[in-house]
């Protein structure tokens, strides 16, 4: 019914003078001949029926709204954003000591960081113990941003911030490359991308 009642009030509106819709005699057949419409068939055929009754036949069908714009954007190239995207390339790859590349059978810590900053053209030392020299450093983890490097283990261990007090990192021989919650204080956090903010 309301519905109906908002096709009703839609085509009381003046009609433009482009259309060439013919005044409607007999209000209260249509109406009628509606609600027998809306009790067999529902009210949005209902509306529609006093809608093109009294508009002479020329109803017009809003456009349906365009298709949502996909919500997953890409990060910016060269970002710390564009750097977690990187490393994901590589979770549940198995943890290989040295490895630091797929063809090697897996990835260390270190490896696992020099081989998502090469897939962005970025070139860093191999170890954790130089790698965490480079950059600029983060004060704390409140201030860290997804892509910043966080060392551990006083550079015995590096994996990459993804935010959310979350990292990647290749943890140790019988694990793989994951995502998962940091539990040791860092050593040092160092930015080496722009933030993709």
């Amino acid at each position: 019914m309301v519905e109906l009642q908002g096709a009703i009030s839609a085509v009381s509106q003046p009609v433009p003078t482009t259309t060439t819709a013919q005044p409607v005699s007999d209000f209260g057949g249509v109406l009628a001949a509606a609600l027998t419409s809306e009790a067999a068939t529902g009210a949005s055929s209902a509306a529609s029926s006093v809608a093109s009754a009294l508009t002479g036949g020329t109803t017009t069908t809003a456009a349906a709204p365009a298709a949502a714009a996909d919500a997953a954007t890409p990060a910016a190239p060269g970002t710390g954003d564009a750097l977690v995207e990187s490393a994901k390339k590589y979770l549940g790859v198995p943890y290989v000591w040295g490895g630091e590349s797929l063809s090697e059978g897996g990835l260390d810590c270190s490896g696992l960081v020099q081989l998502a900053m090469k897939d962005l053209g970025v070139d860093v030392p191999r170890v954790a113990r130089d790698q965490m020299k480079i950059g600029t450093e983060v004060p704390s983890i409140d201030q860290a941003r997804p892509g910043d490097l966080v060392v551990t283990r006083g550079g015995g261990h590096i994996g990459i911030y993804a935010g959310d007090n979350k990292w990647i990192h290749a943890p140790y021989p019988g694990e793989k490359v994951k995502l998962a919650e940091m539990t040791t204080p860092p050593t040092t956090i160092r930015r080496v991308l722009p933030t993709g903010a």
